[in-house]
C-alpha cells in the first residue's frame, strides 16, 4: 500500500470541494478532521501492517483506498450517502441523464455465467434488432463474456471505435443460440408511457424523474389532449424518484402558481421551487402512488395534494422526505450526500411517513405476484377511473 495514502488519512484531513468551470474540481486542505485522533491514526496503521505481514492474496492499492472513501462516506449510517469510483459514477450520470451511448438495454450478471438482459427498452436498438427481457448473453463478436462483470461487457459494448456489435444470445425454449447485429447509438431511455383508457381518460405513468423526463412529458400530454383526452391519470407507483429539477419542470405545467417543494439545510437556509402558473390543469386529475413511490414522486404527489387540483389515490408512499446532491472529485469519482430536508407547500416533511392517499386502495394481494396486470384486473387503476366519474 503506498505509504502517502495512509498518512494523507491517517493525518486526518477534512476535504472541502473546490469548485471550477467543471464542477467541484479540485481538493483543498481546511483542517484536521475526526481521523486525526491519535487512536484512529494508530488503528488504520495497524490494519495496514497487518495486511501487508499476514494477507494470503494480492493487494491492489487502488482498491484499498476506494475501500477507504467508501468507509468514509458510509460511516455517516445515511442510506442515502454514498461514495462513487469512477465507473459507478459515469453510469450514475447515465441513469440520471436518462441518455448515453449504448444499445437500450439494461443487464445483469446471471447466476449461470453470461449477462441477461433484465430490461429492454422498447423502440431502442437493442429491442429492433430482436433481443428480449430474460435473453443471456454469452459472446460479443464472438468473445467469450462469461467471465466478464456487467460493467466490462457495457465498455466492451460502448467502444467508441464500434457502430455495431453482434451478440450471441440465448433464449428460453430455443436450442440454438441465435446471433443479434445491433446498432450502437445514442439511446434515450423512456421514462414516460402513454397511453388513451375509455371515456376520455389520459394514462401517463412516469417511471423515473431523469433529465428527460419534462420532454417526454409534454410530448405524451400533448399526444393525448390530440386524441381527445378529458380527463388525466399519473401513474407514479413504483417510481424512486431522481431529479429535483425534473419534477419540478413537470409540476410547472400543471400546478396554478405558487409554491411546489421548498428545501431547508443544516444552516435553516431555505430554497423554494415556485410554478408561474401559466398553464394549470383544467380537468378531472388523478395521481396512483404505493409504498415505493419516493422521493421526487412525493413532492409530485405532495404538490398535487396541497393545491387540491387532484386525487391521490393508492398507498402511503415511501417516505423520504430528504434531498441528496451529487458532488464530482477531480479524479472522476463522486460523493452523494444528504444536504437538506424537503417540505411540501403546506409545510409538510413527509420523512420516515411518506404521503397519505386522499383515497387509500391496496392493491389485490392475488396480483402481488403477477409479471403483468391487466388495466381490467388493476384495482387501484380502476378506483381512480371511480374518482374521476364523480
Amino acid at each position: 500500500m503506498k505509504k502517502e495514502f495512509i498518512k494523507g488519512i491517517a493525518a486526518g484531513i477534512t476535504i472541502s470541494l473546490a469548485v471550477a468551470a467543471g464542477g467541484y474540481a479540485g481538493y483543498q486542505i481546511r483542517d484536521r478532521g475526526v481521523l486525526s485522533d491519535s487512536e484512529h491514526v494508530q488503528k488504520i496503521r495497524a490494519l495496514e501492517a497487518l495486511i501487508q505481514r499476514d494477507y494470503l492474496g494480492e493487494i491492489d492499492e487502488n482498491q484499498l483506498a476506494e475501500g477507504l472513501y467508501a468507509g468514509l462516506i458510509g460511516g455517516l449510517g445515511d442510506p442515502y450517502s454514498r461514495y462513487y469510483t469512477a465507473e459507478e459514477y459515469k453510469q450514475e450520470n447515465s441513469a440520471t441523464m436518462g441518455a448515453y451511448v449504448g444499445i437500450g438495454v439494461t443487464m445483469q450478471k446471471n447466476l449461470e455465467g453470461g449477462v441477461e438482459i433484465v430490461e429492454c427498452y422498447e423502440g431502442g436498438p437493442a429491442s429492433n434488432a430482436g433481443v428480449k427481457t430474460g435473453d443471456i448473453i454469452s459472446a460479443i463478436d464472438d468473445t467469450d463474456i462469461t467471465d466478464m462483470e456487467v460493467s466490462e461487457v457495457a465498455d466492451m459494448i460502448r467502444d467508441g471505435k464500434k457502430k455495431q456489435a453482434v451478440l450471441t444470445i440465448h433464449r428460453q425454449n430455443e436450442e440454438t443460440p441465435l446471433k443479434l447485429t445491433v446498432e450502437i447509438t445514442d439511446v434515450t431511455l423512456p421514462s414516460v408511457f402513454e397511453e388513451m383508457l375509455k371515456e376520455q381518460v389520459g394514462y401517463i405513468r412516469i417511471s423515473e424523474f431523469t433529465d428527460v423526463t419534462p420532454d417526454q412529458f409534454r410530448e405524451a400530454f400533448s399526444s393525448l389532449k390530440k386524441q381527445g383526452m378529458e380527463k388525466l391519470i399519473v401513474d407514479l407507483r413504483g417510481n424512486p424518484g431522481g431529479l429535483l429539477t425534473s419534477v419540478c419542470s413537470i409540476l410547472n405545467e400543471i400546478l396554478p402558481e405558487g409554491l411546489i417543494v421548498y428545501t431547508e439545510d443544516k444552516y435553516g437556509e431555505r430554497q423554494e421551487q415556485k410554478s408561474e402558473g401559466k398553464t394549470p390543469l383544467d380537468m378531472p386529475f388523478a395521481v396512483l402512488v404505493n409504498e415505493n413511490s419516493a422521493s421526487a414522486s412525493e413532492i409530485f404527489a405532495g404538490a398535487v395534494q396541497d393545491h387540491g387540483i387532484g386525487t391521490i389515490v393508492g398507498t402511503t408512499t415511501y417516505g423520504k422526505g430528504v434531498v441528496q446532491e451529487l458532488l464530482p472529485l477531480k479524479d472522476g469519482s463522486a460523493v452523494k450526500l444528504t444536504i437538506s430536508d424537503y417540505y411540501t407547500p403546506k409545510g409538510n416533511s413527509i420523512n420516515h411517513t411518506g404521503i397519505k392517499p386522499d383515497v387509500e386502495v391496496k392493491l389485490d394481494p392475488e396480483l402481488l405476484n403477477q409479471e403483468e396486470i391487466t388495466h381490467e384486473e388493476d384495482n387501484q387503476l380502476q378506483e381512480a377511473l371511480k374518482v374521476l366519474e364523480k
